[in-house]
């Protein structure tokens, strides 16, 4: 008996919209240290051992206060003010990494995923080699190491992000990209709607990539993910004419590619999605006023 040829529910998605980590901090944490959402990145905390006292002022979406008594893995996707407390003399052993999905907060994973993730370091399978390895290049800082520190942390997140998929309800994920890469069904589809944006998807070839109905597709779709597939389908397209838009790509060199028949039906998607032009658009981002 045949069994289903495996599929790669990461590698298209992160090829297309980029992760960035930069090293931040190794070694002791002592006193109070803060992470102010204001800088604009996302960060990965590493708590390799001691206790660590996190504080969220004013937050609503996560407790205001947090304790960690264990070695911890804590994933803040975008920016997010958090606050490290530790007494002078009991630091922690901590590295970190500042991150940037590119495209920011409208990242479709960085979107799709809580404002935190905090989770025991043994509880997500396959960190241990990579964990391995960053413990030994910050403990002994040699040749390339900020560089390859950075690559180091880029797959720390990976394979957070791969357990993620395996994980969502126990990770508090609301529906989205990430439940709907947790389907097997959907995630066939959603698959071939990253890897072939233009094509002219209809409810019916989505629904046979999903190896559905297409009345059973449509809602168990909107159930998981939390919207049509078409509403999905046309965030994709607006999601990946951005980040060609910041490439320098005109609107019109892209339109076909992303399904559209003229450079005026991507405009009117683009507006519909994002409350203006593309040229408007644009124009924030060089001035460095978009929203993140």
């Amino acid at each position: 008996m045949q069994t289903a040829p495996p599929f790669d529910r990461l590698s298209g998605i992160l090829e297309r919209f980029r992760l960035r980590a930069r090293l931040h901090h190794a070694g002791a944490l002592c006193g109070l240290h803060h992470f102010d959402a204001g800088e604009g990145h996302g960060y990965l905390h590493v708590l390799r051992r001691g206790q660590l006292a996190v504080s969220h002022p004013g937050a609503r979406e996560v407790p205001q206060a947090l304790h960690f008594e264990q070695p911890t893995l804590l994933l803040y996707p975008r920016p997010f003010t958090h606050h490290f407390h530790n007494p002078p003399d009991e630091g922690a052993d901590f590295t970190c990494a500042r991150l940037d999905f590119e495209g920011g907060a409208e990242h479709p994973l960085a979107r799709a995923l809580p404002p935190l993730i905090a989770l025991p370091l043994a509880r997500v399978e396959g960190l241990g080699l990579a964990l391995e390895l960053l413990f030994a290049e910050t403990d002994r800082p040699r040749c390339g190491h900020r560089l390859l520190v950075d690559r180091i942390f880029e797959v720390v997140v990976i394979q957070l992000l791969r357990w993620l998929l395996d994980h969502p309800q126990e990770a508090g994920v609301r529906p989205g990209f990430v439940t709907g890469m947790a389907h097997p069904g959907l995630a066939r589809a959603l698959i071939a709607m990253h890897d072939a944006p233009g094509e002219g998807w209809t409810l019916a070839r989505l629904a046979a990539c999903a190896g559905m109905s297409r009345t059973a597709f449509a809602v168990t779709f909107r159930d998981v993910v939390g919207q049509t597939p078409a509403d999905y389908l046309s965030d994709w397209r607006v999601a990946l004419a951005q980040t060609r838009l910041r490439a320098g790509q005109p609107v019109k060199a892209m339109a076909e590619e992303l399904g559209y028949a003229h450079p005026s039906a991507l405009s009117r998607a683009f507006g519909a999605r994002v409350g203006m032009s593309p040229r408007q658009w644009l124009a924030q981002v060089s001035a460095g006023d978009a929203p993140r």
